[in-house]
């Protein structure tokens, strides 16, 4: 029957979240954590597995075990994101398991450990964790929060307490591997996600239900029950100093996020804390209206609500300590979901969300060993509770799996995403903001407008939003209007790379490439590592004829983004310009391996062929661009000169007038009167 179980944990995930597998990266973190990771995005290397170690990544986070797990996933699957989508679901399922057999084994109750399982695998506030790339913290920190609590339970399970009067007698699991086990896991789970330092509180909750731990050493030998908490804390010392560590180096990490949040003074976190708490129970019960990023209150919160919030607290808490004494679960459970969300609830806040669905992910447990332990406990009484449990225990499932294959389907891509975000939550600037990023990458950039104008509406100081309308600005070739919202966006932030990098792209686009090289060498003081404005820099100086300069930029642009096209491109360029033709010709080469349908590529390569003599070779890159853009002026010209060479004045005529016609048609009258030239001296006398 235990395998049946754990065979359905699985299913059930995969009915649920087995969807994703289709789904795309979100434009929400998943790009820092993933995709435009250089770090993890390339798989396993020396250099990538020292550098997250080593540094802390641009979330502020420092998470090696989740960094390898995501390396791996590049490793194996490189950026399909179907594939790291695959490892959230297994590990999901895994936890699942682990959590109901840990359950079993702590409490030797079958179903009920079951059941909580299930809740805890296919709950709708489960899929934010799962179906969200970036999210691998939570599945994977849950995975280990699982194996640590099932090898506590076994440490216990195998200590033995020895007659009274012997001394130290608490001391007996650590001699346990499973309890040394326990700590290895622990310290994985804390390199996963820094939540899990709250599992030192959990394991002595648990030491008091179900392990039955603090009401006596043994059943010959009863102790003070000061004593045995003492014990049980010396039991957890090495726990407790992993968490301490853990806390200061999380500090550490985050300490520009946390110093951004002064904004929000105490008494307000304090009131968005009391409404969290209670919106993640009601979002238990009634799973609806739940969106990626709940928006921090804009205005002070009413202090009745922030009342409400308090009284529903203290009468759920005042209703535990009543009933705490033959229902040990009620403050188990109670004090579970509480103080497991302490890291999360905001008292010391990272970031402008109020609350978040993934917060829930292990708090949640909590509840739901108190609410089914508390139903069995009601219905005991009834002729045939057993039957009414199971039937209500599988209506329970049926529609928490309903409602968990719905929200599922929101994540399929950034724009429905966030347009379900926006349906869920009003003055969202953030999901106005990224809703834009979606339609922008679409190619929708009047749509994309409105949001980002939407965004500034709400809040105007919102420095991404303002550099995001100056980009979508620059693609409709509004670029004066593009580098208004640049300025505004480095008055707020004078020291993001970002801007400073779009803003040089504007400006060289308007003609100034002194201010424009300004800007790449700003964003690169405060990023050095940014490969788009060491590429950006390269091209500017090119144009100046720095070519030196700029070949040294192109290198540095390639060193930290290998698979960066674009730069291979703009390198071979600037090698040709100094006449090292084999060296372009490599990485023209490398840049079409990367990108095959790079039409400025094939025309380029193809002019340094024909410098090389290499005419026919020349000729097939022609093509190739005249496939890839049959308007484009320049092949045809580039490709008649080829053929005139080559002494097929016919074929090149043809190019030629080609050439002229969309050269005139597209009004580039400079080019025209060249191409009239070069068509004249290879008419025949």
């Amino acid at each position: 029957m235990t395998f049946a179980v754990c065979l359905v944990l699985a299913l059930a995930v995969w009915a649920v979240f087995g969807q994703t597998l289709r789904d795309e990266f979100i434009n929400y973190d998943d790009d820092v954590y993933v995709y435009n990771n250089p770090a993890i995005r390339q798989g396993f290397s020396l250099p990538g597995v020292v550098s997250i170690f080593t540094h802390i990544n641009g979330a502020g986070e420092w998470l090696p075990v989740t960094a390898l797990s995501r390396m791996l996933d590049c490793q194996l699957y490189g950026l399909h994101p179907g594939g790291h989508h695959l490892t959230n679901v297994v590990l999901q399922a895994l936890t699942a398991i682990l959590l109901f057999l840990a359950l079993r084994a702590m409490t030797g109750m079958f179903w009920p450990a079951a059941f909580v399982a299930a809740v805890f695998a296919i709950h709708p506030l489960r899929v934010e964790s799962v179906a969200w790339v970036t999210e691998r913290k939570d599945v994977l920190s849950g995975f280990f929060f699982m194996l640590t609590l099932l090898c506590y339970a076994k440490a216990v399970a195998g200590a033995r307490w020895p007659a009274a009067g012997t001394e130290n007698n608490a001391s007996a699991p650590i001699r346990s591997r499973f309890y040394w086990l326990a700590l290895l896991f622990f310290s994985l789970g804390l390199l996963s996600k820094p939540m899990l330092v709250t599992l030192p509180f959990v394991l002595m909750l648990m030491d008091y239900w179900p392990l039955s731990r603090l009401s006596s050493n043994g059943p010959d030998a009863p102790r003070p029950r000061f004593q045995t908490w003492l014990g049980l804390l010396f039991e957890k010392i090495p726990f407790l100093l992993l968490s301490a560590v853990d806390c200061v180096v999380t500090v550490l990490a985050q300490r520009n996020a946390i110093g951004s949040v002064q904004a929000f003074d105490f008494p307000s976190r304090i009131g968005n804390a009391l409404m969290a708490c209670v919106a993640y129970l009601g979002q238990m019960f009634y799973p609806a209206g739940m969106a990626v990023f709940y928006p921090y209150p804009q205005n002070h919160i009413p202090h009745w609500q922030v009342g409400l919030s308090l009284l529903v607290l203290c009468l759920i808490s005042a209703g535990v300590m009543a009933g705490r004494r033959k229902r040990h679960y009620l403050l188990v459970g109670w004090l579970w979901y509480l103080g497991m969300l302490v890291p999360v609830i905001g008292l010391v806040q990272a970031g402008d969300q109020a609350r978040a669905d993934r917060y829930t992910y292990l708090p949640q447990i909590g509840l739901n060993i108190l609410v089914t332990w508390g139903a069995m406990d009601l219905c005991r009484a009834w002729r045939h509770h057993r039957a009414a449990l199971g039937f209500a225990a599988t209506a329970i499932l049926a529609v928490l799996l309903a409602v968990a294959n719905v929200q599922t389907g929101y994540w399929k891509d950034s724009v429905s995403l966030w347009t379900h975000t926006l349906a869920c939550t009003s003055g969202n600037y953030l999901a106005q903001n990224n809703l834009a990023m979606a339609l922008a990458e679409q190619g929708r950039l009047t749509e994309a407008i409105g949001h980002y104008e939407q965004a500034l509406q709400i809040e105007p100081d919102y420095v991404k939003a303002q550099n995001n309308l100056g980009v979508a600005l620059a693609g409709q070739g509004r670029l004066t209007e593009a580098v208004e919202h640049y300025q505004r966006a480095l008055q707020l932030r004078p020291d993001d790379a970002e801007v400073h990098n779009n803003f040089g792209i504007a400006l060289a686009g308007l003609g100034r490439p002194a201010e424009a090289i300004d800007h790449y060498q700003r964003a690169l003081q405060f990023d050095p590592d940014n490969a788009e404005a060491h590429n950006n820099l390269g091209v500017a100086l090119a144009s100046q004829g720095r070519l030196t300069e700029a070949i040294e930029h192109d290198q540095r642009a390639l060193q930290f983004k290998p698979d960066f096209a674009q730069a291979h491109y703009n390198l071979g360029n600037a090698l040709a310009g100094q006449g090292r033709l084999a060296e372009a010709v490599t990485h023209y080469e490398q840049a079409l391996q990367l990108k095959p349908d790079y039409a400025e590529v094939h025309n380029n390569l193809g002019m340094v062929l024909a410098r090389q003599g290499n005419f026919a070779e020349a000729v097939k890159h022609y093509e190739r661009v005249l496939q890839l853009r049959p308007d484009a002026a320049e092949p045809h010209f580039n490709l008649g000169n080829v053929l005139a060479s080559q002494g097929k004045s016919a074929e090149a005529i043809s190019q030629f007038r080609q050439a002229l016609a969309l050269a005139t048609t597209q009004g580039n009258s400079a080019f025209a009167e060249s191409i009239r030239d070069r068509l004249k001296s290879a008419q025949p006398p």
